[in-house]
């Protein structure tokens, strides 16, 4: 049976991000100097949003000493696989056709239809 991913809040998904692209584990601490002074968040609301990720089943907390350290439950593939099929679903009605059609009329390059079609042809995809 095929694992359910909830699809997450932008604040969580945006945390998520970061943790993906670290070496795991991550402190909240690593999190903050990766959001760096343009998008800083409090430490509470770091932390909240750690907790709900806990929660979501998304990350695992390790207390060591003081410090807690997260480790990813979710693979970013694994939820990106699932958040595209929802939208394909969702918005055009499980259509690849429709989808194709919307991404040509949002001015998708030549190119990048290009890339896309190699990639089917090879089994990339």
């Amino acid at each position: 049976m095929k694992q359910t991913i909830r699809r997450l809040p932008d604040s969580e998904l945006s945390l998520m991000q970061i943790i993906w692209r670290r070496e795991p584990p991550v402190t909240r601490t690593d999190i903050e100097e990766a959001l760096g002074p343009e998008q800083s968040l409090a430490p509470t609301t770091i932390l909240t949003f750690l907790t709900r990720l806990c929660d979501k089943g998304f990350l695992n907390a390790e207390r060591r000493g003081k410090v807690n350290y997260y480790t990813p439950l979710i693979t970013e593939k694994a939820y990106l696989a699932q958040a595209s099929r929802g939208v394909l679903d969702q918005l055009f009605g499980g259509s690849v056709a429709a989808l194709a059609t919307s991404l040509v009329d949002a001015g998708v390059s030549r190119q990048e239809l290009e890339e896309l079609r190699r990639m089917l042809e090879e089994g990339q995809l």
